[in-house]
C-alpha cells in the first residue's frame, strides 16, 4: 500500500449536503483497494478562474493508503462523477516533510532558548536596578 493525496473541488452548492458526497468518494476510494486515513475539509473559495462556469468550490483533501494499481481505477471513477468539478491525486514527498517536521522542532527548540535567556537578562537586570 502506497500513501497518496488527494485533493477534490466539489460542486459549490454541496457546500450545505456534503456528506453524501463525500461517502461517495469513500466508496470509490474502497472499491479501488484503499482507505482513507485523513480528511481536512478547506471549505467554500473562490476558483482562480472559472471551471465549468463555476466561480467557487468546496475543497476537501484526502489522506489515502491505496495500492498503486488502484490510483487508475480512482482516477477513471472521479472523472464521471457528477459532484466532482476537478481533482488531483498525487503522492507526498516524504523526504520533504520529515526535513520540514525537524526544521520544526529545531526552531521551536532555539525559540525557547531564545525566550529562556531573554528572561536570564531581564532577570539579571533587574537585579542591578536600583530599589
Amino acid at each position: 500500500m502506497e500513501q497518496y493525496e488527494l485533493v477534490v473541488l466539489y460542486h459549490p452548492d454541496l457546500e450545505i449536503d456534503l456528506d453524501k458526497a463525500e461517502a461517495k468518494i469513500k466508496g470509490l476510494v474502497k472499491d479501488a483497494g484503499g482507505s482513507i486515513e485523513g480528511t481536512d475539509n478547506w471549505g467554500k473559495k473562490k476558483l482562480a478562474y472559472k471551471i465549468a462556469s463555476y466561480e467557487y468550490a468546496v475543497y476537501v483533501f484526502y489522506a489515502l493508503q491505496m495500492p498503486t494499481s488502484g490510483v487508475k481505477q480512482l482516477n477513471n471513477a472521479l472523472n464521471i462523477t457528477d459532484e466532482v468539478i476537478r481533482f488531483l491525486i498525487s503522492r507526498p514527498d516524504l523526504k520533504a516533510i520529515a526535513k520540514a517536521e525537524a526544521m520544526k522542532i529545531s526552531r521551536d527548540k532555539r525559540v525557547a532558548l531564545a525566550d529562556e535567556n531573554d528572561d536570564k537578562k531581564y532577570l539579571n537586570d533587574k537585579k542591578g536596578e536600583p530599589k
